[in-house]
């Protein structure tokens, strides 16, 4: 009985720590989004050697691929080439390129076609040919489902002062048709920039590839683009790198728009699993991640205080998934920069499916060890190394 009593004691303890902490997420995520983000862009870059090269991977053609992909050609910045990378000589993208080149010749813009095979990572291949051709010293690499504002780059390059060394834009997901459109904005307008936000706060370097400025000197003392063509998450260890030799991380204060025009439901959870993947066999303390979801640690903070304070469990998770809510929605209109595009009852429903999801979704992740990505099935390693698998 003394050992049951102590286990139960440090469970309590357990719940009111994770109370804490994530409560403490919540409240960081909210306020930096309020003094942070949305600010414009007024002032020049203020960097001696500002010119830019914009690498940009494509694989196919989306219905929104040409609108967000002019808007890189319509950029109001002094000095910057854009770099259009794509790996098949019959991807129908090419034809989206040359028209965008026929359309805007005043644009430094070239288009590379073929990639170059240094490693598993089909991204980085497909890059290669145009790191090896950038001319300036700032590498903006951007996925192919961005969209960006006239001075989205100024806001950037704003942020690469003296001692940054990486400037990575916030996830979020542009207003689109449809309840699948409204599941992934509500995911990455509450969960995602709740943990991405704080860990950038507290120190914990957490950057996601979508949208990243980088100096490419520390890139090249790195090893350049083929010391990271071992790993799927190419992102991470290209910020390790980068951390590892002293320099800073900035946010901008604009967001990584994803403007994707080929979503469901099914992909986004495919997706999320993916993630999930890489993260836990990256980071392995990833695994203790289910119980910062909101229905897991409102049951363990509800156990604590019905052992602490006697108070109903079943009440009190109650209370608490609402207090969640509300957090979540006070955070995703932040980062929306205003009211969201659809009613509070879709909010409201997308908001329950994806929190429902999460544990379904960490469950699939440590099921299976190998991942799909683009055209390639990868055996993951521990560490973040991957092995491509090969049909027999």
């Amino acid at each position: 009985m003394a050992l049951l009593e102590l286990a139960m004691q440090g469970l309590s303890v357990v719940g009111v720590v994770l109370f804490c902490v994530l409560w403490m997420m919540h409240l960081m995520s909210i306020i930096y989004v309020r003094l942070h983000m949305h600010r414009r862009a007024t002032e020049k870059p203020a960097l001696k050697y500002s010119g830019v090269s914009l690498l940009k991977p494509l694989k196919g053609v989306d219905p929104n691929l040409t609108s967000n992909l002019e808007t890189f050609f319509t950029l109001d910045y002094d000095q910057y080439e854009v770099l259009l990378c794509v790996q098949d000589s019959d991807d129908p993208a090419i034809e989206v390129c040359k028209k965008l080149l026929g359309k805007y010749p005043n644009v430094d813009a070239k288009l590379f076609i073929g990639g170059k095979k240094v490693g598993i990572n089909p991204k980085i291949n497909n890059l290669m040919p145009g790191y090896e051709a950038a001319k300036y010293n700032l590498i903006w690499i951007c996925d192919s489902g961005i969209r960006v504002k006239p001075d989205s780059l100024t806001d950037m390059a704003n942020q690469m002062t003296d001692k940054v060394g990486l400037v990575h834009g916030l996830p979020y997901v542009a207003d689109r048709q449809g309840f699948a459109a409204t599941l992934e904005q509500v995911y990455f307008g509450t969960s995602h920039p709740r943990s991405y936000i704080s860990a950038n706060v507290t120190g914990i370097k957490c950057v996601t590839g979508m949208s990243c400025l980088m100096r490419k000197e520390i890139l090249d003392q790195a090893g350049g683009l083929v010391a990271f063509a071992q790993y799927i998450a190419e992102d991470y260890f290209m910020a390790k790198a980068i951390a590892d030799r002293g320099w800073k991380f900035a946010m901008a204060t604009q967001v990584a728009m994803q403007n994707s025009g080929s979503y469901s439901i099914a992909q986004f959870q495919s997706r999320m699993i993916r993630w999930a993947k890489l993260r836990i066999n990256m980071l392995p303390a990833t695994v203790v991640e289910p119980i910062s979801e909101c229905f897991v640690a409102s049951l363990i903070i509800g156990w604590a205080a019905h052992h602490i304070f006697r108070w109903d469990i079943m009440v009190f998770f109650m209370c608490h998934c609402l207090a969640w809510f509300i957090a979540d929605y006070i955070q995703l209109t932040g980062i929306q920069g205003g009211g969201v595009s659809f009613s509070k009852l879709d909010y409201a429903v997308a908001w329950f499916i994806r929190e429902s999801l999460a544990v379904q979704i960490f469950l699939s992740a440590l099921w299976d060890p190998t991942i799909s990505w683009r055209t390639g099935r990868y055996r993951l390693r521990c560490g973040g190394t991957a092995e491509e698998i090969l049909d027999v």
